[in-house]
């Protein structure tokens, strides 16, 4: 089926959904701009832009389990947040359920299996690992369980389909914002890089195209450092290294990376000499362009991503028209487009907390 007639289709299942529906419709994120992969499943294949809409209702009550490497940053909070209000938009039922970090691969894999044995119709995991998780979808699939991919990526070839972008392109438009700062010619740059846990797919992707963004400017890494997005982790990391270079210009990383880095170039008196850069985007990026302590961030609309992959779940459970890998267009956000961005795209409402049931 072509993009425009599964679009026609959507539209109209939505529209007619609304018009049932009258005033008890909840507020409306949608038609939200998007890209899709065609062929799906690479991210190396063409994208054609796409207004996506989504149902305006499940048919059924369905019940559907997310699965979160943690819960211990904001970026994931985004994601939950996304996936608790397009449950309760659509009327399906939702348990999420984390793992409590990027180590604890073995027990999201139990937590998955633990969701299918107690009867989830579909499920929603933001993967752990890139390859690690392939046995587990596989029997998952066998079962008859649709399987989406949020955020972080899967290789499995059995996914039923995606709802991500590509950290290959933020970790891309992170250096090449830079790199406009610095073009060939300039003086060149010194960074230190921190692309979050070694072997996740993710960020194997975010440094493969931050370094390709940097290559059109005079850019220097002195230092790679993996580790954990948790701030302790991420606070010693950062500390190491501007213990071990005295000639830092750029601390350039994860969210968790730049919120962490502000105290701390801060406290050590760095504050005109180290400039910070994250390559996605949290409230406490956003409070730190504000404040003027972090330069910038593309955003990957974090909350929309989390809606879409419920939608699209509910969508393969009714046998409805949908795309198969589809993700928000990214942009960069700093000082000039801070107060102008679409704040709910990508950032929970003040006072949101983790929330794991949707019943």
């Amino acid at each position: 089926m072509s993009i425009v007639s599964r679009l026609s289709k959507a539209i109209l299942t939505c529209s007619l959904g609304l018009f049932l529906l009258g005033t008890q419709a909840s507020a409306e994120w949608f038609p939200y701009e998007v890209q899709v992969w065609d062929p799906p499943f690479n991210m190396a294949s063409p994208r054609t832009d796409f207004s996506y809409v989504p149902l305006a209702k499940a048919a059924k009550k369905w019940d559907i389990c997310v699965s979160f490497p943690h819960m211990k940053d904001a970026y994931w909070l985004a994601v939950d947040y996304g996936v608790v209000e397009e449950s309760k938009r659509l009327g399906v039922k939702m348990q999420l359920v984390e793992a409590g970090g990027y180590v604890n691969l073995n027990k999201q894999i139990s937590q998955l299996e633990d969701c299918v044995a107690n009867g989830a119709d579909a499920v929603v995991i933001g993967a752990i690992s890139y390859e690690g998780l392939n046995n587990v979808v596989a029997e998952i699939r066998n079962k008859g369980v649709p399987v989406i991919d949020v955020i972080n990526g899967m290789s499995s070839p059995l996914l039923s389909a995606k709802s991500l972008i590509s950290f290959g392109e933020m970790g891309f438009k992170a250096g090449e914002y830079l790199a406009k700062k610095h073009p060939k010619g300039s003086k060149k740059v010194k960074v230190a890089w921190f692309p979050g846990p070694p072997g996740a797919g993710w960020v194997e992707a975010g440094d493969k195209g931050f370094r390709e963004g940097i290559k059109s400017g005079e850019i220097e890494v002195l230092a790679t450092k993996y580790g954990d997005t948790g701030k302790e982790v991420q606070s010693r990391l950062v500390e190491d290294a501007l213990e071990a270079y005295n000639d830092i210009d750029y601390i350039v990383g994860t969210a968790v990376t730049a919120e962490a880095a502000t105290s701390i170039v801060r406290s050590r008196g760095l504050t005109n000499k180290v400039k910070i850069l994250s390559y996605y985007f949290t409230p406490g990026v956003y409070q730190g362009i504000k404040q003027g302590r972090i330069l910038a961030a593309p955003t990957d609309s974090t909350v929309i991503q989390g809606r879409i992959a419920i939608d699209l779940a509910v969508r393969i459970l009714e046998y409805r028209p949908y795309q198969q890998h589809v993700g928000p267009k990214l942009y960069v956000i700093d000082p000039q487009n801070i107060n102008s961005f679409d704040h709910a795209s990508t950032l929970p409402p003040d006072g949101f907390k983790p929330t794991f049931i949707v019943k």
